[in-house]
C-alpha cells in the first residue's frame, strides 16, 4: 500500500512537518494537506482539516482497497423495521477506540485504532449504525516506514479521492502522520470564506506545556499550510486535564462547533471526557460550552470520548465514539458506543440529556440490534483467515489454511521467533468478562519440542495459557517477559485435543483439556490475568505456537462466546 507521511521531530503540530513518501502496492500516496476533508483528522493527536460533509466511505477503502464494491450491496441487514425498536451499547463490543465514522448513501463506513496489533486499522460496515461488521482492514500488513504506535484513523474524502490518514511511529524516529488514498468521487464544503484549513493538536502535554489546538490556511491546491497560525482552544479548564485532542468541527447554520475530548483516555486511571466549543468564524473567537464537558462517565460506562458525527439522510446527528464499560473495564477495552447528538434552544448540543452514555436508545431506522459479535465460530475452511483475526504488529507469523481434513489453520513463527513459546500469534478481541473460548489442535504432526496452544494475550510480555506438545498440557503464564511453567498434566496422547479458557469477570481463567469436547480435565488451579492489559488495549483470546525451529500448529476450529454460567467463579 503506498503512503506519504509527515513528520516532526518534537511530535510538536505547532511546525509544518516534513514531508517523506514510501512506495507501495495499491494506493496513490498523498500529502494529509491535500486531504482537505478530514474533520477530526488524526484524532489522538488531535489535528484535523475543515470539511463540513461527511461524506462517502467509499467500497474500495478496505485491504487493497478493491472489495468492497459488492459487499456494500450485499451486506446483511438486519430485520425489517419496527419503530418500537430499542439498541443498547455497545454497538460494537470489544477493543475498537477512537471510531471515525462517514456515510455513502445508506451505508455507513468506520474505523478505529489497531495500536499494536496487525492488520491495522479495523474497517468497519453498517446500514443502519446499531449492527456493525468487520470487513477488513486498512492495511493488510504494517506500513513499511513505521513500526508501532497506530492510533486514530481517519476516513474522509476531497476533491473525488478517499483519504485514510492515521498516526505511526516512524522506525527510529518519531510519531508521524500518513494517509493512504483510493477512488470515489465528491467534494469538500469550505469555510465562509472559501478556504480550507488544516486544525491539530500542539502535543504540549508530552513536554509539560499546554496543549493548544491550532489552525492555519492551507494553500489552494491543498498541499501545504500558508498564513498565520491561529488557536482556537487551548486546555484551560480543570476538567480537561493536561490534554485537548480529537477536535472535530461540524458547521450546522451559522455555527461551527468544535468537538473535543480531554484528560486521561486509557487505562484505570483514565478520566476523560467530551466538550465542545461554537463559534461564527473558523478562526475564532470560540467560545466554550460553559456546561462543559457535554459527555461524562457514569454507572455504566467510564471515560467516554474520542468520537466523530455522522448526519444521517434525515438531517440526524451521531456521535460514534468510545467508553469502557464498568464491569469489565480495561478487560474489553475501549467499545463503540452511539448516541444521537441534539441542539437546543440556545445552539448548544447535549448528548443523552447529559446522562452520559445511554445505556439503552430507540434504534436510529427502527432495526433489531443482532449483538452478533458476541459469539464467534470459525472452522478454517475458507481461502484466507477472517476479518477480525490479529497478530502482534511487530511479529506477523506464518499463516495458511488448508482445506484438507475438512478445513484447519496452519500456524507457525517467523524464523527468529520459532525458539519462542509464543513464538506465533493469532488473536480476537474479547467482547465480555465471562466468556469461553475452546480450540482443537491436531496434534499428528507436532514436532518435538513445539506447542500449540490457547491464550489470554495482553501483548508479547504479558499473556498467560494452556499449550499441547510433547505428550502433555502446560499451563503457562508470562509476566514482564518472564516466561514460568505453573502446572502440567502428561499422558495426553490423543490426536486431537481439545482446549478450554473459561473467563470470569474479564481477569480470572481457568483452563481445561478434553480427547473430544465433552469430558474435560482440569489442568492447574484459576489463575488471576489482572496484569494483563496494556495501558491503551484490552485482552484478547489467542492460538499460539513455537518452542522448536520447524514448529507447526494445525488448528481444526476456535470458538469463543458467552458463558451458559456468566457470574460463576472458575473452580
Amino acid at each position: 500500500m503506498g503512503s506519504e507521511h509527515l513528520q516532526n521531530s518534537d511530535v510538536s503540530w505547532g511546525h509544518e512537518p516534513e514531508r517523506r513518501l514510501e512506495s507501495g502496492t495499491g494506493f496513490q500516496p498523498v500529502s494529509p494537506e491535500q486531504a482537505g476533508c478530514l474533520c477530526h483528522f488524526l484524532r489522538f493527536m488531535g489535528s484535523c482539516v475543515v470539511n463540513g460533509r461527511r461524506g462517502a466511505f467509499s467500497a474500495v477503502v478496505i485491504g487493497s482497497f478493491s472489495i468492497l464494491a459488492g459487499i456494500c450491496v450485499a451486506a446483511p441487514v438486519a430485520r425489517a423495521a419496527d419503530s418500537t425498536a430499542n439498541y443498547s451499547n455497545p454497538v460494537l463490543a470489544g477493543d475498537y477506540p477512537d471510531p471515525s465514522i462517514i456515510r455513502v448513501g445508506k451505508d455507513y463506513w468506520a474505523a478505529a485504532t489497531s495500536s499494536e496489533w496487525s492488520p491495522q486499522f479495523p474497517i468497519l460496515h453498517s446500514r443502519d449504525l446499531v449492527n456493525w461488521k468487520i470487513i477488513g482492514a486498512v492495511f493488510p500488513k504494517r506500513p513499511a516506514w513505521a513500526s508501532a504506535n497506530f492510533w486514530a484513523p481517519e476516513i474522509s474524502e476531497y476533491h473525488g479521492r478517499y483519504f485514510v490518514y492515521y498516526v505511526g511511529r516512524k522506525k527510529d524516529g518519531p510519531l508521524s502522520v500518513a494517509v493512504a488514498t483510493a477512488d470515489k468521487p465528491d467534494g469538500p464544503v469550505v469555510d465562509e470564506k472559501g478556504g480550507r484549513y488544516l486544525i491539530w493538536e500542539e502535543d504540549g502535554n508530552s513536554r509539560k506545556l499546554p496543549t493548544v489546538i491550532w489552525a492555519q490556511p492551507l494553500s489552494e491546491d491543498g498541499t501545504r499550510v500558508v498564513g498565520e497560525m491561529k488557536e482556537l482552544i487551548r486546555n484551560d479548564a480543570p476538567w480537561e486535564g493536561a490534554v485537548v485532542e480529537g477536535p472535530f468541527v461540524l458547521r450546522r447554520g451559522d455555527w461551527y462547533y468544535l468537538f473535543y475530548s480531554g484528560s486521561g483516555c486509557c487505562g484505570r486511571g483514565c478520566d476523560y471526557a467530551l466538550g465542545v466549543a461554537r463559534s461564527h468564524a473558523l478562526p475564532g473567537p470560540w467560545e466554550k460550552n460553559p456546561l462543559n464537558p457535554i459527555l461524562t462517565g457514569n454507572e455504566r460506562w467510564k471515560c467516554p470520548g474520542h468520537g466523530s458525527i455522522v448526519t444521517d439522510e434525515r438531517g440526524r446527528y451521531f456521535l460514534l465514539y468510545h467508553g469502557y464499560d464498568a464491569r469489565t473495564f480495561v478487560y474489553t477495552g475501549r467499545e463503540m458506543l452511539l448516541d444521537e447528538v441534539r441542539f437546543g434552544d440556545d445552539g448548544w448540543p447535549t448528548i443523552n440529556d447529559g446522562k452520559g452514555p445511554s445505556s439503552s436508545a430507540p434504534s436510529p431506522f427502527g432495526m433489531t440490534q443482532r449483538k452478533a459479535e458476541y459469539s464467534f465460530f470459525d472452522d478454517f475452511t475458507g481461502e484466507h483467515l477472517g476479518p477480525g483475526w490479529q497478530w502482534p504488529q511487530g511479529n506477523e507469523p506464518s499463516v495458511r489454511l488448508d482445506a484438507a481434513n475438512g478445513g484447519q489453520l496452519v500456524l507457525a513463527p517467523a524464523s527468529e521467533h520459532a525458539g519462542d513459546p509464543i513464538g506465533a500469534v493469532v488473536a480476537r478481541s474479547t467482547t465480555s468478562g465471562d466468556y469461553e473460548a475452546t480450540t482443537v489442535i491436531d496434534t499428528r504432526g507436532l514436532k518435538l519440542g513445539a506447542f500449540a496452544g490457547l491464550s489470554a494475550f495482553g501483548d508479547p510480555a504479558n499473556a498467560l495459557g494452556v499449550a499441547i506438545g510433547e505428550g502433555r498440557a502446560v499451563v503457562w503464564q508470562r509476566a514482564k517477559n518472564q516466561h514460568k511453567t505453573v502446572a502440567e498434566m502428561n499422558d495426553l496422547i490423543w490426536p486431537s485435543v481439545y482446549l478450554r479458557l473459561t473467563a470470569r469477570g474479564g481477569n480470572r481463567f481457568l483452563f481445561a483439556v478434553s480427547s473430544d469436547g465433552r469430558n474435560w480435565k482440569t489442568v492447574g488451579e484459576p489463575a488471576e490475568g489482572g496484569y494483563l492489559p496494556p495501558w491503551d488495549r484490552s485482552l484478547r483470546v489467542a492460538l499460539t505456537v513455537g518452542g522448536v525451529v520447524g514448529a507447526a500448529g494445525r488448528f481444526n476450529s476456535f470458538r469463543m462466546e458467552p458463558s451458559r454460567s456468566a457470574g460463576e467463579t472458575p473452580q
